[in-house]
């Protein structure tokens, strides 16, 4: 965990005869404070204590909304802790820090949860098989939550009373925030701008937003004319808005920032032999590399390098938000498309057919508890524990072929799983008795033949009605 702290640093500037809004030291450089700052201590400010409305913990991006929406908390009187969560995604962290700092934050958190994201989010999902309405991973989804116990564990600390994020009001993740916040915190308030009638009206567009951050010297990272959003961490890269807002606009092929385009893939197929343990991946191997991964965090990364390069996992789709609204997203998630291919194909082998129906349906209830937000609820963790259930079974290695978009199975293995190459074998008997299954057969025609049966009554039926129906007429 990486803090900075510029309130005492302020304060001390304030004593030291400093009122204008740019200091300098010999071997620091030119370091901002913000007015904000000054004017705590105008107020009689000297130890850790602020007047005002209080403290809040601010999911911050660096991105201009969540900027613009730093500069408008302490406008409003707020002390603003800046947190940023590094879940794998390319981001300057260094210059986010600095930005955020230069705007007034009075401390800076960049707290490191990849190992989190994969062990307590992303390997849950690959065990339950999440996919929401069929296609997507959920890799937005399944971060919301690891975000939200590093802003409550962060809130905690530092005595906040308030959190906030960027979340807009038409979205999922407004619900993902603020569900979680009250589930692991419940005294918590939210402050959540985009729902904020007096900040919407203010900044009812990205222009009013860009007049904002010029007249407050909030550097601008992307243009008025930027054509997408983006949002990433180390499960996937989402892109929605802008030009996509229209679902009869192809994504332009510029827009993928992590996968190779299938048709530019390596024309040789790569061979990787994925381990799991109770479902869980324990090691991935890579045909041609030497050594076999173990370590959590590392077998995702491969899986996702190795996806990636074969431009496995992009999808463009149409889904349902919680809210009600349809929209569209483009979404890029190789490792999690990579692992889902292989443990799906162990649990064919491993799991009772039954026992399989139940744990996909489950899956579905639980993808649907992930995107709408309710990873802390009492739904969830009764679902969760029925898939971990089923999983007990689920050890044994899958090896696949990944090639130009596509993830193909080689062969899978087990050690002990319900496959019984004696008993399904052609060439022999062994413990069957081929007439019992002319039993079995009678047995599920009964339900056939009845419904045949009442078919057909049910036409004579139809047919004397209609008889009865032209007399009358006459």
């Amino acid at each position: 965990m990486n803090v900075i702290n510029n309130r005492t640093q302020s304060v001390q500037w304030y004593r030291n005869g400093i009122s204008n809004n740019t200091v300098s030291f010999s071997g620091i450089g030119m370091a901002s404070v913000t007015t904000q700052s000054i004017q705590w201590y105008r107020n009689g400010i000297s130890n850790n204590t602020v007047s005002g409305k209080g403290r809040v913990v601010l999911a911050y991006s660096g991105g201009l909304d969540t900027s613009c929406i730093l500069v408008w908390l302490i406008e409003q009187g707020y002390q603003v802790v800046a947190f940023m969560s590094n879940l794998g995604q390319e981001e300057d962290f260094e210059e986010a820090k600095s930005k955020a700092t230069k705007l007034g934050a009075i401390e800076v958190v960049v707290e490191d949860q990849t190992r989190e994201l994969i062990e307590d989010f992303a390997w849950p999902a690959v065990r339950a098989g999440l996919v929401y309405e069929s296609r997507y991973l959920l890799g937005t989804a399944l971060a919301r939550p690891c975000i939200v116990r590093g802003l409550i564990r962060v809130a905690r600390r530092v005595g906040a009373g308030y959190v906030s994020h960027g979340a807009t009001g038409k979205g999922n993740d407004q619900i993902r925030f603020e569900l979680g916040c009250y589930a692991l915190c419940p005294e918590i308030k939210i402050i959540s701008p985009w729902k904020d009638p007096s900040f919407y009206r203010r900044f009812p567009g990205r222009r009013e937003l860009f007049e904002y951050a010029s007249q407050h010297s909030i550097p601008l990272p992307v243009t008025p004319k930027a054509p997408w959003s983006i949002d990433a961490n180390m499960l996937h890269v989402s892109y929605e808005s802008g030009i996509l807002e229209d679902p009869a606009t192809p994504a332009p092929p510029d827009l993928y920032q992590l996968t190779r385009d299938p048709r530019n893939a390596p024309d040789t197929p790569q061979t990787i032999t994925i381990e799991f343990q109770a479902g869980v991946p324990c090691s991935v191997c890579v045909d041609g590399e030497d050594g076999t991964v173990r370590d959590p965090l590392e077998i995702f990364r491969t899986c996702n390098r190795v996806g990636a390069t074969h431009g496995v996992g992009r999808v463009d789709l149409v889904e349902n938000r919680y809210i009600g609204l349809k929209s569209r997203g483009v979404y890029e998630t190789p490792g999690l498309s990579v692992l889902r291919a292989a443990h799906l194909d162990l649990e064919a082998l491993c799991l009772d057919r039954e026992v399989r129906k139940l744990k996909e349906y489950l899956g579905t209830c639980m993808a649907e508890q992930v995107y709408n937000g309710l990873w802390y609820s009492p739904e969830f963790e009764y679902t969760r524990v029925c898939v971990e259930a089923s999983q007990k079974a689920v050890t044994g290695s899958v090896t696949l072929s990944v090639y130009k978009g596509g993830v193909y199975v080689v062969k899978r293995e087990a050690a002990i799983s319900l496959y019984n190459q004696e008993l399904v074998s052609m060439d022999v008997q062994g413990d069957y008795e081929p007439t019992d299954a002319s039993g079995f057969i009678r047995i599920n025609a009964v339900r056939l033949r009845e419904h045949q049966r009442v078919k057909r009554l049910m036409a004579q039926a139809a047919v004397q009605n209609g008889v009865a129906s032209d007399t009358k007429q006459n």
